[in-house]
């Protein structure tokens, strides 16, 4: 059985540079292998250069645990293993979604129950689903949603008030754009580390 939160080279080096524990959570990227169905369904440009569907995320002894992970967010109990599998690792921060989306209103809402559960725990996404969460009232403290753009509702992305993030081409024109790096450190992403609502990235 695959593990629930797994932590990768970039949030290790996170972890040691803010003294949190910093864990992942992933599924599919764009769409399940086995079963066809999309779990990035507002995926647009971003899709012709997924990082998460090339490198590690494809080979073959990782590629199964993203799938086992998606099929665990389809059952009931998908919440009080989560909850679990977070005390057990004794993660203090958790990215949501190093690879997939939010494919559900249903999906959300056990995310959404996870973190009420684990108050002191900090949970953090990026996100393409933009529709899915403008039409909620109900996101937790706990739990901070970042825009991505390269979607295909980049137009309901408010930039001058929705925490989002860009990708430029260098580093050079990220800060030029006066957006916070979010490539050394993981968190800058997050309200918790960087008050500002533009959070940057660059192509790899």
């Amino acid at each position: 059985m695959a593990q629930l939160l797994t932590q990768n080279s970039k949030l290790k080096k996170t972890s040691k540079a803010i003294g949190l524990k910093v864990m992942n959570f992933g599924i599919p990227a764009l769409v399940d292998p086995d079963s066809g169905r999309r779990t990035c369904p507002f995926a647009g440009a971003c899709a012709k250069f997924c990082y998460a569907q090339k490198g590690a995320y494809i080979w073959s002894n990782v590629k199964p645990a993203f799938v086992e992970r998606y099929e665990a967010t389809k059952r009931d109990d998908f919440v009080d293993r989560m909850v679990l599998e977070v005390q057990r690792k004794k993660a203090q921060m958790v990215r949501v979604h190093d690879s997939g989306d939010y494919y559900s209103r249903a999906y959300i809402d056990k995310w959404f129950a996870i973190a009420r559960r684990l108050p002191d725990i900090r949970f953090y996404s990026y996100t393409k689903s933009v529709p899915l969460f403008l039409e909620r009232d109900d996101v937790p403290d706990n739990y901070d949603i970042i825009f991505s753009e390269g979607g295909t509702r980049d137009d309901m992305i408010d930039t001058s008030r929705h925490r989002h993030a860009k990708i430029f081409k260098t580093y050079e024109e990220m800060h030029d754009a006066e957006y916070v790096d979010a490539m050394s450190s993981d968190v800058n992403a997050t309200k918790w580390f960087n008050p500002s609502h533009k959070v940057g990235l660059v192509f790899h």
